[in-house]
């Protein structure tokens, strides 16, 4: 995916993003408006170099609330500046401005009959600044953003969505394919790509089978690396090991799977973003509900109008697959890959049933402005997509 662009065709901005926190702002769009009642405080807050669960994990300190209890739309950066909504039960809206100190500013308070939950909310608003851009970037920048305004915007995970080595997907394929060796090994990290001396120390004694040395210089924040290998070393077998590991944290590395196969499909579409094949499975922007398409000629004229897009999986046990020519490209990733849709019904609350998401989203509200020391950009995307996919084509 890290040389595939829609708009390979103009050359990109250069530049770099998020220098600091004030250069990358989002802004979350609420689905609807609290309605000023119920048991529900929903509290709008604009944080500084914070990600969600650093601010409801303060939260329930500050009000002696479980985390469970606490309801969020969405998962923001730290390495931003975020205003976003989350929802406390029996929380007084005058007792809100305890949550606030220098990294945040509680911006509102107002009741709700039911908890925020995730998705709830209709998109973000992004305002990023491109720091140090080459020659010419703006006139570039406005060229692509042409482009992708109206093609749409490739849905991409991209890399975020694989964690800090970029690998999480690597462990949920393992995991998946039931090869627990050599997940341990992804877990613990490949030496070329840590930086952290005694973590690069850790997992090349972990690779020439030292698990109680690379245990002990393993460092005390990698959690879960060290909960693997402690048990390892335990004499416990690599899956019973791995399998130790709490159900959400594998529940995310099978989903970084399933996120970089849908990639993969994304990429193989992409020349063709916008175009609606013979038995695609669309979805409709306005309320995401999918279906087959039957008459491609016709549902092109609503592509166009950017009324719907097709989709391609997150594969899954119970996943709809396309037919046609879109059906053979999916048909051939599993095949590739040595999978059947059935291979996602894991066990232990591990299974996958799998859903469409669409291979393009729109970008709205375009606002561009600067010069060579800098781009400003502000843009609108819709729920669940990355403004990463866009700033990829921008930089490039």
């Amino acid at each position: 995916m890290n040389d595939l662009f829609l708009t390979a065709d103009i050359a990109g901005t250069g530049g770099v993003i998020k220098q600091s926190p004030e250069d990358f702002r989002v802004d979350e769009i609420p689905l609807y408006p609290p309605c000023g009642e119920g048991e529900h405080l929903y509290v709008t807050v604009r944080k500084t170099g914070l990600t969600t669960h650093q601010l409801i994990r303060k939260a329930a300190r500050v009000f002696d609330l479980k985390e469970r209890e606490i309801g969020y739309a969405g998962l923001k950066d730290a390495q931003a500046t975020t205003c976003q909504t989350i929802s406390l039960p029996l929380v007084a809206p005058e007792d809100a401005v305890q949550l606030g100190d220098d990294r945040i500013e509680v911006v509102s308070a107002i009741r709700h009959r039911n908890k925020l939950r995730l998705g709830h909310l209709a998109g973000n608003r992004f305002t990023i600044r491109i720091a140090d851009p080459q020659n010419g970037a703006l006139s570039r920048a406005e060229q692509i953003l042409s482009t992708l305004e109206s093609k749409g915007v490739p849905n991409f995970f991209g890399s975020q969505r694989y964690g800090g080595l970029e690998n999480s997907h690597l462990i949920g394929e393992a995991i998946l394919k039931e090869d627990f060796d050599l997940a341990c090994r992804h877990l613990v990290g490949d030496p070329e790509k840590i930086e952290h001396p005694d973590w690069k120390e850790a997992a090349i004694l972990f690779s020439q089978g030292e698990t109680a040395a690379a245990l002990e210089r393993l460092p005390q924040h990698c959690r879960f690396e060290r909960q693997l290998l402690s048990r390892l070393d335990r004499g416990q077998s690599s899956k019973k090991a791995l399998l130790s590991l709490p159900n959400n944290i594998l529940r995310l590395y099978l989903s970084a799977y399933q996120s970089a196969l849908f990639d993969r499909v994304v990429g193989m579409r992409l020349a063709t973003i916008d175009k609606i094949w013979p038995g695609d499975i669309a979805c409709k922007h306005v309320n995401g509900a999918c279906f087959r398409v039957e008459a491609a000629d016709e549902e092109q004229l609503r592509a166009d109008r950017f009324e719907i897009s097709a989709t391609a999986p997150l594969f899954g046990h119970k996943v709809m697959l396309a037919t046609g020519q879109s059906g053979i490209l999916e048909q051939s990733l599993l095949d590739k890959e040595g999978l059947t849709l059935p291979d996602f019904k894991l066990g232990r609350g591990l299974a996958m049933a799998g859903e469409r998401r669409p291979l393009r989203v729109p970008v709205t509200a375009i606002e561009l402005s600067g010069d060579n020391d800098g781009l400003i950009l502000s843009f609108t995307l819709p729920k669940g997509s990355y403004a990463t996919s866009l700033l990829r084509e921008i930089i490039k």
